[in-house]
């Protein structure tokens, strides 16, 4: 029969294992916080790339400096990338931005930043809407050229996926889309480069692409017959449209309404 060891032998080496367990546990505590806090990871700089051309680099850095110092951890491993993210997003002109880190001690943020095409409301408002139909804001340093859309602020996409579809169809009569409009209630009103207005009714994009379709293929007829230039259209009727034209009149006796159809 096999001889066991007496008791407190027993439990004297399972305490003593205890302790080598503990010790080595504390050990990698201590080595993991002293690799956390060596000065190897104090972040030494940021790099900024991808879409700078209203933002200049080096003055975005001396802008962010200060705040990236107070809000942000030194060290890059438990730097908050979601805080510094919302910092550099808060800049003007800056859509996203990428933060990554770069070992041992750098950042690395890539910017992508709004695509003004068109004004928000009325030309120098201050307000702009992008490629992705989203409204921001700033100020171009050249802006008269950009067309005007405006309504309900959740629609801001919308009115771009509208304006999109018909100012390429106006384009083929050399019309040029100044400006499109949703109003409160849902009525769509466009106004063109030459001062005209068009009332387009009520739909979403593909039944005002629908109506101006109607409106480009016919149009050309009463051109030639007429030589005015076009003041109004009235795109809201389901089989035709009403046009008014500069120094065209068919007011009669039989027909008051002074519109051509």
């Amino acid at each position: 029969m096999k001889n066991e060891l007496p008791l407190d032998i027993r439990l004297m080496t399972m305490a003593t294992s205890a302790m080598v367990v503990v010790l080595l546990l504390m050990g990698i505590v201590a080595v993991g916080h002293w690799v956390l806090r060596h000065p190897i990871w104090t972040i030494r700089g940021i790099s900024v790339q991808g879409d700078v051309a209203h933002q200049n680099p080096v003055q975005l850095r001396a802008q962010l400096a200060s705040q990236l110092r107070t809000r942000i951890s030194s060290s890059i491993l438990d730097a908050d990338l979601h805080q510094v993210r919302q910092m550099f997003e808060a800049v003007p002109w800056v859509r996203q931005a990428q933060v990554q880190r770069e070992f041992p001690n750098r950042l690395r943020v890539t910017l992508e930043e709004h695509v003004p095409v068109a004004w928000w409301g009325q030309s120098g408002s201050g307000q702009l809407v992008n490629t992705h139909g989203e409204v921001f804001e700033a100020m171009p340093e050249e802006g008269d050229d950009l067309p005007e859309l405006a309504g309900p602020l959740a629609q801001a996409a919308l009115v771009w996926e509208a304006f999109l579809g018909l100012r390429p169809e106006l384009a083929r009569l050399d019309m040029a889309l100044d400006r499109l409009e949703l109003s409160d209630r849902g009525t769509w009103r466009a106004r063109l480069d030459s001062g005209a207005s068009v009332e387009l009714g009520r739909g979403g994009p593909d039944e005002l692409l629908a109506r101006a379709r109607q409106f480009t293929g016919t149009v050309g007829q009463v051109a030639r017959r007429y030589a005015g230039a076009i003041e109004a259209v009235d795109l809201r009727y389901p089989n035709g449209y009403a046009l008014r034209m500069q120094g065209v009149s068919t007011l009669t006796d039989a027909s008051p309404s002074g519109n051509t159809r």
